[in-house]
């Protein structure tokens, strides 16, 4: 019986990766999308801006030092094109 690997999935509405509380994207989140999204860059950008967008709203109200720059290098600046 092989085991299932875990989904790195948010709890909303903080963001965070319910086993660890690590912040979503976490490293394993990201490896799994550009996996997902490997051939259609541009659908992992726009997938990423639109939770950013529903994350922004959320965070906003929990955490008002969460600032649209921090949301933007959390959710889509790291999956630019190199």
């Amino acid at each position: 019986m092989s085991r299932r690997p875990r989904e790195h999935l948010p709890t909303r509405p903080t963001w965070r990766f319910a086993a660890c509380g690590i912040a979503w994207p976490c490293s394993a989140a990201k490896l799994r999308l550009l996996a997902r999204y490997r051939t259609d860059r541009p659908a992992l950008l726009i997938h990423l801006a639109t939770l950013q967008a529903e994350a922004g709203g959320q965070l906003a109200e929990l955490d008002h030092a969460t600032t649209p720059a921090d949301l933007t290098e959390r959710f889509t600046a790291w999956a630019h094109p190199r």
